[in-house]
């Protein structure tokens, strides 16, 4: 780094590089941010469509994630929350599977949902008291195994790993099988009991243009696809050769992979279609589990029921994700497997848009490592959910952790005046 008076140059304006922008600007580094698309987020972006407001698949923010409250303002956010847990759909009807400790109302449909045994549900208890008396950072350091193994060996039957866990975690983390790290997953079940999912009333999109309005207006270039990197350059794919004090690959698991020459990230894909509905097929805000095993739909939800901003009015909007599915006739799927579930009222339903995401996530397989170096030994530095952990926190965390440390190798460290 050794020209300190250029601007530092972060590739990606997704939620890592967000972050890592503004940690720098408000340490009084200079940056200029690069992104490819037409717009900022990266896989964070809510499209508008007739009156719809369209997560690019089925997203929710965890409002129990440190670094939201650290780097958002929440109440400008407008965050409208599910109802903690879910209604599990089995057999022509839901059953809801509640958090008794937060709404003691669900104790009794708890009890009773065809998802388990009566043990199999203490053990839900027991696993939730035990993650919420341990750090989180502990949590990350613990004995590592796939998720399947860890519930496994804690007991749980596999009536309830088919009917609960897998589309749960299918739906969070793009798991159905339960391969990935069982310390994400104590992350991710942590954060369950300690708040809310919810999205913002303007749509997800409303987390990555809140972390640009702090940025100096002209920072953000789009359409601006970086093809190569130094340690004190990029250079666009347009032919211009750009000078940096420090160089920030802040992109997605796989395309940082290409630009760095880093091992291969593992993609895990998603599928999520959207529907218009004259009546909405359930009146509550739980998320719809598929609790038969058959898929390819995992969750469903009346997106429309927890934040009425997204959908006009008279209208519901449904959206269903379907993890691993991406081909051409997911909408079919989709349709066939609602129609299954809510009979006929389906067909009249109205396709609004499809999102067949080919990198929903990187795969977080055992033994799992989170926050590994920003800094590589050739000098230029790399932040994003694929160094970190798989999530909006991971993303953000990352992104910070990464300017922060780029100011104080350029010298600095003062906040922003």
């Amino acid at each position: 780094m050794t020209q300190p008076d250029e601007p530092v140059a972060v590739v990606g304006a997704g939620l890592a590089g967000l972050s890592c922008a503004v940690a720098l600007h408000e340490a009084g580094v200079p940056v200029q941010v690069f992104e490819a698309s037409d717009g900022i987020g990266g896989r964070v972006r809510s499209d508008h469509v007739d009156g719809f407001t369209l997560d690019r698949g089925f997203q929710v923010a965890l409002t129990a994630y440190p670094e939201m409250h650290r780097q958002l303002d929440m109440t400008a956010l407008d965050l409208q929350a599910f109802d903690p847990g879910a209604l599990v759909w089995r057999n022509g009807r839901g059953a809801v599977v509640g958090d008794p400790f937060r709404q003691p109302s669900t104790a009794l449909s708890t009890a009773t949902a065809p998802i388990g045994s009566l043990f199999d549900k203490a053990r839900i208890g027991l696993l939730r008291h035990r993650l919420r008396s341990v750090h989180p950072v502990r949590l990350l350091q613990g004995p590592d195994g796939s998720t399947h193994d860890a519930l496994v060996d804690a007991g749980f039957s596999d009536t309830i790993l088919e009917r609960f866990f897998r589309p749960l975690v299918g739906g969070i983390q793009l798991d159905p099988e339960l391969a990935d790290s069982r310390r994400m997953f104590d992350i991710i079940f942590r954060m369950l009991a300690d708040g809310d999912s919810a999205v913002p009333a303007a749509g997800m999109q409303a987390i990555p243009e809140q972390l640009a309005a702090r940025l100096p207006p002209g920072t953000i270039h789009l359409e601006a696809r970086v093809g190569s990197t130094s340690a004190t350059s990029v250079a666009l794919e347009d032919g211009d050769e750009i000078p940096a004090a420090a160089v920030v690959v802040a992109t997605e698991g796989p395309a940082a992979a290409r630009l760095l020459d880093l091992p291969e990230v593992e993609s895990k894909s998603v599928g999520a279609v959207y529907f218009a509905a004259q009546e909405a097929p359930i009146d509550s805000k739980y998320v719809v589990l598929d609790g038969t095993g058959r898929g390819p739909v995992l969750n469903v939800a009346v997106i429309s029921n927890v934040a009425p901003t997204y959908a006009s009015e008279g209208r519901h909007l449904v959206v269903a994700a379907m993890p691993g599915h991406v081909g051409a006739d997911i909408e079919h799927g989709a349709r066939a497997q609602l129609r299954d579930w809510w009979g006929p009222a389906v067909d009249g339903w109205e396709h609004v848009r499809t999102y067949r995401i080919a990198h929903g996530q990187p795969r977080q397989r055992p033994p799992f490592d989170p926050k590994r170096p920003v800094r590589l030994d050739d000098g230029r530095f790399v932040c994003g959910d694929h160094r970190d952990t798989a999530s909006i926190q991971g993303a953000m965390f990352s992104g910070r952790r990464c300017g922060l440390a780029v100011a104080a190798g350029i010298g600095h460290t003062g906040a922003h005046g």
